[in-house]
């Protein structure tokens, strides 16, 4: 009894086996599982494997498309769809079928960075009550596995699932809440793709050979693994999967190296546009948080100039923006809870930058400085209704003169003008806001978003030669 059950298992196991075998013959790329969210108003290319030379049929809303398949790949390229669904992506090769269900067309983003966008919402402020309530068919996520690789892969092992209360608590905290609020404002399908890893450098996820490209980019600081090897595991998969933009939280790997991030970064952004076909494709840029604030880690310099190079990122970039985090930060801890608020201002800068809506999504930026007499004169863009100075009267202004020396400064709203002063400074050459790791600084708009730190000035950064 024993040995025919034991081969009645055998046999079956076999059958198993033949059986999936012979169903995997023909397969999509894991962005096309059950439950995906494609790209609207795109050319649509869809792809996968095959160990037959068979045509491949496939159809979707509507639309049919055959595939000669090369070297065990097939692709096929669909006409640009309006946002809904369900649809069902239907793949046949012969006697092989299957199918993908529940397909919806609606926007997709990327959320990219290190552990403050990996951060799950169950470690966030009011997560339960925020998972509670996160139920809806109509945003979807997939998460990346997190892994590097030397070459760059052509799949992942993830797969699509409907955002609710047993999905969305081990999901980005910042992609959800970025996600929710986008998916009010356009109603259409939101699609997000989470690929982030904890303590990871940017030279972790630029493109190798863009970093090739870029010989002045090249230094003495070596990531874990190597550089591009998170690139070439977790984004390079993606490629030429049609998204609306990425959304990005990094920068604390790189704080010492401003100067280098502030070049880093764009080949980087230049890189992920070739990667996803989209040239100018938004790039949305959160702010690093206060934090240190007894600077047991770093000077107060550190922290305040990887801030600056984001500003001058986003400032010589018109498809990025800055979402700034000065009043969200946790001075004892890296990873603030306060997510919620980030996910907002992400969305805000989405629906102007990406969706051409007419609103404001910046706090007060630092325009120009005007010198009068021991006084300095601010102008700023992104006012927003007009400069408001929070709870009080302004504070976190510096001002130095020509000795590069910064001192406490006063300051005060004049109109659509900031006027800083101080008894130390005669004779004033620059101004400093919220120049610390761990700033105090209310200077806000009306349309209730707070000014990012910034400097006037261009004396050398202490990070200028680390690389």
């Amino acid at each position: 009894m024993l040995i025919r059950v034991s081969l009645r298992a055998s046999l079956l196991a076999a059958a198993i086996v033949t059986c999936a075998t012979a169903q995997a013959a023909v397969q999509t790329h894991a962005l096309f599982s059950d439950n995906a969210v494609l790209q609207q108003k795109a050319e649509l290319p869809v792809w996968g494997t095959t160990d037959s030379t068979e045509p491949v049929k496939v159809s979707l809303a509507g639309q049919e498309q055959t595939a000669t398949p090369k070297d065990g790949k097939w692709s096929v390229e669909f006409a640009p769809l309006a946002a809904g669904g369900p649809h069902v992506l239907a793949v046949s090769q012969g006697s092989d079928k299957l199918e993908r269900k529940n397909i919806l067309v609606g926007e997709v983003w990327v959320c990219g960075g290190q552990s403050n966008m990996q951060w799950p919402l169950n470690l966030t402020e009011n997560h339960k009550t925020a998972s509670d309530a996160s139920a809806d068919d109509k945003l979807r996520l997939i998460t990346v596995p997190r892994e590097r690789d030397s070459s760059p892969r052509e799949n992942v092992n993830a797969a699509w699932v409907v955002a609710g209360p047993e999905s969305t608590p081990e999901f980005s905290a910042v992609g959800y809440y970025f996600g929710r609020d986008l998916r009010k404002a356009l109603n259409v399908p939101i699609g997000l793709i989470s690929s982030n890893v904890g303590g990871t450098a940017a030279e972790e996820w630029i493109a190798p050979k863009t970093l090739a490209a870029h010989k002045e980019l090249e230094g003495t600081f070596t990531p874990q693994g190597g550089s591009g090897q998170l690139y070439n595991a977790m984004i390079a998969p993606l490629a030429g999967f049609p998204v609306a933009g990425v959304i990005w939280y990094q920068g604390e790997s790189n704080a010492g190296r401003a100067a280098h991030y502030q070049k880093l970064l764009p080949a980087m952004i230049e890189s992920w546009r070739e990667t996803f076909n989209h040239p100018g494709m938004p790039f949305l840029i959160v702010q690093i948080a206060p934090y240190d604030k007894e600077r047991a880690y770093s000077p107060d310099t550190i922290w305040a100039e990887i801030r600056e190079a984001q500003r001058q990122i986003v400032k010589n970039d018109p498809k990025t923006a800055l979402a700034v985090t000065i009043d969200v930060g946790d001075e004892q801890d890296i990873h603030p809870q306060k997510k919620e608020p980030v996910g907002a201002r992400l969305a805000l800068a989405a629906r102007n930058i990406a969706y051409g809506e007419d609103l404001e999504y910046s706090g007060p930026a630092y325009e120009k400085l005007m010198v009068d007499g021991s006084k300095v004169r601010l102008t700023c863009g992104h006012l927003g209704g007009g400069l408001v100075a929070k709870d009080g009267p302004l504070v976190g202004f510096t001002v130095a003169g020509e000795d590069k020396k910064f001192h406490p400064a006063k300051a005060e709203i004049a109109g659509d003008e900031i006027v800083v002063t101080s008894d130390a400074v005669a004779k004033p050459v620059a101004v400093r806001y919220a120049w610390l790791a761990n700033p105090t600084g209310n200077l806000w708009n009306k349309a209730g978003l707070p000014a990012s730190p910034f400097r006037t000035d261009e004396f050398p950064l202490t990070t200028q030669n680390n690389k």
